[in-house]
């Protein structure tokens, strides 16, 4: 059982040619999500660059009135369409989109947010780069259209930079006013850890921006953005199985298996263990903290209950984290398999969640978790015994 408790098989060298094969492989699969994109099946970046759109035209407010959505958006020839639900400071990001056409937008959007994710991962993680470049979580973002390449990169710049560049950690997690779901966990991360310039710098970055889309966009778009909310809210309120599969929390899937009671119990003791996590983290990997960010980022896959797998590309983080740690001081048993099931938890998740009846994601996520929790408890170890120098 070696060849799987160790897997000294899966060196360095290996895993770097898996990953750059499978970063070749996903330039078809990213072709082919360009494809279908282009077709009838349409695809969800249609609400940024509808929203865009009609922001580049002069009617900001227009980005939330599902007729005008509705027109803009099937325009194209695709025969679905999306409500944009993103707050209005997101506008700024998806105006200039607007002034190109669908096929280049959407080529724009994805390669301009990959490369801002690469670059946030790679500057993270030197060492690992075809691990970045490969990652299954940014695929699956990028085949979508979607925001969690964007969101995916403010998080990991937050995470890598808090210690050096606060304010810049601080801007980064402002910025998530586009998706403040996402940030939920920021203000107990900075305050538990004394980080009061990040923490001042977020809240100012976050009222500034929407200050600002106020004063651009003016009260008719604030007031239309309320309006996206019973969009939302319906969604939330909704037991239609193929959406709560789609989506990557433990209050979709017991809301799926056992009801809205169920949900609402599963997504508080998810969003309780995510909490309690972050409020501790600080003293857990005293003296670490990117530690601390990588906690904090497993973490925040479990405090939300409204997530999905493209919304995942900040898991790179604490994987690589687990991968560094296991290269300097030695990977536990069976560890080298798990990250590798991790690695690859958000896209493959997502592909099995229809035959498999649920989605299987929160429990990687929580398996992630409780991986970065525990290697801290190895580190203080190694370091009483002296022993545990790496491969």
């Amino acid at each position: 059982m070696d060849w799987l408790r160790r897997a000294d098989w899966l060196t360095r060298e290996r895993v770097r040619g898996y990953a750059l094969l499978l970063a070749v492989a996903s330039l078809a699969l990213l072709a082919n999500s360009y494809i279908k994109a282009m077709g009838p099946d349409g695809s969800d970046f249609l609400a940024f660059w509808g929203a865009g759109k009609a922001t580049a035209a002069g009617n900001p407010a227009a980005a939330y009135d599902l007729a005008v959505q509705q027109h803009i958006q099937t325009a194209t020839g695709s025969e679905g369409w999306f409500a944009f639900v993103n707050p209005p400071p997101f506008l700024f990001v998806v105006a200039p989109l607007g002034l190109l056409p669908f096929a280049l937008a959407w080529i724009v959007w994805v390669a301009g947010t990959w490369g801002f994710w690469a670059w946030a991962g790679i500057r993270a993680f030197p060492r690992l780069w075809p691990l970045v470049i490969a990652y299954p979580g940014a695929l699956i973002a990028a085949g979508h259209g979607q925001t969690g390449l964007l969101t995916g990169a403010l998080l990991i710049v937050a995470a890598d930079r808090l210690e050096k560049q606060p304010g810049l950690a601080g801007a980064a997690i402002g910025a998530l006013v586009i998706k403040p779901h996402l940030a939920v966990l920021a203000p107990v991360w900075f305050a538990a850890g004394s980080r009061w310039r990040a923490f001042l710098v977020a809240a100012g970055m976050a009222v500034g921006l929407l200050a600002l889309s106020w004063l651009i966009f003016g009260s008719a778009t604030l007031a239309a953005y309320t309006s996206s909310w019973q969009a939302s809210g319906m969604l939330m309120e909704g037991s239609n199985p193929d959406f709560l599969l789609r989506m990557t929390t433990f209050f979709a899937q017991a809301r799926l298996l056992g009801g809205e009671g169920a949900g609402l119990v599963a997504g508080l003791l998810s969003a309780l263990v995510a909490l309690a996590a972050v409020a501790l983290a600080h003293r857990r990997f005293a003296g670490d903290p990117r530690g601390v960010g990588a906690a904090v980022l497993a973490a925040s896959a479990l405090a939300s209950p409204y997530l999905f797998n493209y919304d995942l590309p900040f898991l790179l983080f604490p994987t690589l984290w687990l991968v560094e740690q296991g290269l300097a001081r030695g990977f536990r048993d069976f560890e080298k398999l798990v990250l590798v099931v991790l690695w690859f938890a958000p896209y493959a998740t997502r592909a099995l969640a229809f035959s498999l009846g649920i989605n299987p994601m929160p429990l990687a996520a929580l398996v992630l978790l409780a991986m970065v929790w525990t290697r801290a408890e190895s580190h203080r170890a190694r370091n009483r015994t002296g022993t545990g120098s790496g491969p």
